[in-house]
């Protein structure tokens, strides 16, 4: 079978790849389900430190999927998280290219309901972009993002990773004040969320900055949310919205979500990306030839058999039994106790017939004897 981490996680099969390393569909032995797991070979102690930082980065929210364990072996750390099975927006935009205004405002509006959460955590993600928003796979339904990836997210809190002069972020998402080395600051992300809003109206991804550190403008936008898109990617970080909450108030306020959002009208769709899973492998976890379960991998519990007997006080030796009891195993009864004589005073045993044949004969042989005895007293004194 596949590697395993800290005897709990075994790699089952590539899922994808990214700038951090590859993520695995995983089996955890310990809670006997499949997880996501992505696989990063460090090459020093910083990037170390990231990754297993986002372990604690758990924010529970509807529209975050965040780390719930991680492992290292030799050279290499493994963080696992949910399964995802929708793909990412990046995959959508691929797919069908520039989406409908209420597929890109209901997108939007979700992903800053999960900044909220992460900013109120005091966390900054620094890494928003569409290849970090992931689907379920709702189909033409109205689509469910969850913000993910967290591992060079900051804490406002904690000491810096990096140094001024490192950037780390995606390039073309990166405010200009993070190219510049500011520190971390949540409208950071906000002005990364208007370049992705900028992406999914027009299809086009945002250019590289240009050297010496200045970025460019998002591409052009126009219709309902062509402001939002300007305010969220203004350059200087105090005219952009103050809070994520802000700025769902101007996606709102562009009246697309007014209505019940995107739906089977709209020919956009969601599928289920994650491949089937591979031979040696079902829904329960690991198998071997045969369906039978290999060493470490927990079958689904199973009930015994009710066990039904009889009373023996209810039951006598000709009484047929029951269908119930027929099938149930065999209970020996118990053994009665011997039952106490009576008092002597309460006793009456029958007499037997020998024994008053006995009393007969002893009568007569008595008589006998008194016969006798009269007459040789007669006969003395005749």
């Amino acid at each position: 079978m596949g590697e395993v981490f800290a005897g709990r996680y075994e790699l089952v099969d590539p899922l994808g790849a990214g700038g951090m390393g590859t993520v695995w569909r995983t089996w955890d032995h310990r809670r006997s389900r499949y997880v996501a797991a992505k696989l990063l070979r460090h090459s020093d102690a910083g990037a170390l430190i990231r990754f297993v930082r986002e372990q604690s980065f758990r924010v529970q929210h509807p529209h975050v999927v965040a780390p719930d364990g991680w492992a290292g072996s030799d050279e290499q750390v493994l963080l696992a998280m949910p399964i995802v099975r929708g793909g990412s927006v990046s995959t959508v935009l691929r797919d069908f290219g520039p989406l409908p205004d209420v597929w890109a405002a209901v997108l939007v509006d979700q992903l800053l309901d999960a900044l909220t959460a992460v900013h109120a955590a005091g966390l900054v993600h620094r890494d928003v972009k569409p290849g970090n928003l992931l689907l379920h796979p709702t189909g033409r339904d109205r689509p469910h993002l969850l913000l993910s990836d967290f591992g060079i997210a900051a804490s406002l809190a904690d000491p810096r990773l990096t140094r001024a002069s490192v950037v780390v972020g995606t390039p073309g998402y990166l405010s200009p004040e993070q190219l510049g080395g500011a520190d971390p600051d949540p409208r950071q992300d906000l002005y990364s969320t208007g370049v992705v809003l900028s992406e999914l109206l027009t299809g086009a991804r945002p250019a590289h900055p240009l050297p010496g550190g200045v970025a460019l403008d998002p591409a052009g936008a126009d219709g309902p949310l062509a402001d939002v898109v300007r305010r969220l990617t203004a350059r200087a970080p105090a005219e952009r919205p103050g809070t994520a909450e802000e700025a769902r108030g101007l996606v709102r306020a562009s009246g697309l979500l007014d209505g019940r959002g995107p739906g089977r009208g709209v020919e956009v769709e969601v599928f289920d990306h994650v491949p089937e899973l591979p031979s040696g492998w079902d829904p329960n976890g690991p198998v071997v030839p045969g369906g039978a379960r290999i060493a470490g991998a927990q079958p689904p519990p199973q009930q015994p058999p009710p066990v039904v007997v009889r009373p023996v006080w209810s039951t006598r030796p000709d009484d047929p039994p029951s269908s119930a009891a027929a099938s149930a195993p065999a209970v020996p009864a118990p053994v009665p106790a011997p039952a106490r004589d009576p008092a002597p005073a309460a006793r009456a045993p029958a007499p037997r017939a020998g024994a008053r044949t006995a009393a007969r004969t002893a009568v007569l042989l008595a008589l006998l004897g008194v016969v006798l005895l009269v007459a040789a007293v007669l006969v003395a004194r005749g």
